[in-house]
C-alpha cells in the first residue's frame, strides 16, 4: 500500500526505550503506509520526553533513521512541537530530514485551508497548565535548559512528568480538554474552517458553528493501548484508530 495523493497526520506517539512496541508499530506504519505520501505532520510529543538534542535514549536514534528514510525517499516530515518535546531544535530536525513548524500552522490542504495546532493552548481552562507552559516556553528557560548537563536535564525530565502525572489526577476530566470557546475564536482568528490537533488524547471528529459556518475539528489519537492517524486528501479527511499489537 502507498500513500501517494494523501497526506498524514500523527501526535503523541511519546516514543520512548521503554516501549519498544509502539516505536516498532511506528516504523511499521512509516514503511507500510506513508512511503510515498504527499507528506507527513508531526504534531507535537512524538517523544515521551526530550533534553535536548544530545537526546541519548536509542529511539532518537533510530527514529532519525526512519524519518530520513522516508524524507530521502520523497515524503517531506514536518514536526511541531507538544508539550514533552519543545526542546527539539534545529540539530535534531536536520538529522531526521525534518522541517519545524510553529503552533499554530495554516497551510492549504487540497484546496481546503486547514490549521495544525498541537492543541494544548485549546485547553484554556487549565490556568495552571498554561502558566506552567508559558514559564518553559521561554526562551530564557530553554536557553538555561540547554546548558545545563544531560544528567540534570534527565533528572527535571523525570520529575516533570511525574508532576504532570500527579496534577492531572488532580483535575476534572473537562478542564483537560480543549474549552469550545477557544477553538471557535482560533477557527474564526486563522480565518479557517478545518482544525487538526493532538495532545488530548481523545480521538474524534468534531463540529463547531462559527459565523454560521460548520467547521470540522479532527483530534489525532494517542498511541499507548491504541494508535492510529487522521489521512486527508482531496475529498476529505478520514480518522483510523487501532487497537495495539
Amino acid at each position: 500500500m502507498t500513500g501517494a495523493g494523501r497526506t498524514f497526520f500523527v501526535a503523541d506517539l511519546h516514543l520512548t526505550d521503554e516501549r519498544p512496541a509502539a516505536t516498532g508499530r511506528f516504523f511499521r506504519f512509516l514503511q507500510d503506509d506513508v512511503a510515498g505520501a504527499d507528506a507527513l505532520y508531526i504534531l507535537g510529543d512524538l517523544f515521551e520526553a526530550w533534553i535536548g538534542d544530545d537526546h541519548d535514549e536509542r529511539v532518537a536514534h533510530d527514529t532519525a533513521r526512519q524519518l530520513k528514510s522516508l524524507a530521502d525517499a520523497g515524503t517531506p516530515v514536518y514536526f511541531m512541537h507538544g508539550n514533552r518535546d519543545f526542546m527539539l531544535a534545529s540539530r535534531y530536525a536536520a538529522q531526521s530530514g525534518m522541517t519545524l513548524l510553529a503552533d499554530p500552522a495554516r497551510l492549504d490542504l487540497y484546496g481546503t485551508p486547514t490549521l495544525l495546532m498541537h492543541g494544548d493552548t485549546l485547553c484554556a481552562d487549565d490556568i495552571a497548565y498554561q502558566a506552567f507552559r508559558r514559564r518553559v516556553r521561554h526562551p530564557l528557560t530553554r536557553a538555561l535548559l540547554r546548558h545545563l548537563p544531560r544528567s540534570w536535564r534527565h533528572r527535571l525530565a523525570r520529575q516533570a512528568r511525574a508532576g504532570s502525572t500527579s496534577a492531572k489526577a488532580g483535575k476534572p476530566a473537562e478542564i483537560m480538554d480543549v474549552k469550545a470557546e477557544e477553538v471557535v475564536r482560533v477557527l474564526r482568528e486563522q480565518q479557517v474552517c478545518r482544525l487538526i490537533h493532538g495532545h488530548t488524547h481523545r480521538p474524534a471528529r468534531h463540529l463547531h458553528a462559527v459565523d454560521g459556518r460548520d467547521c470540522e475539528r479532527w483530534v489525532v489519537p494517542d498511541w499507548y493501548a491504541r494508535w492510529g492517524y487522521v489521512v486527508c486528501d482531496a475529498a476529505g479527511c478520514a480518522l483510523t484508530v487501532e487497537n495495539s499489537d
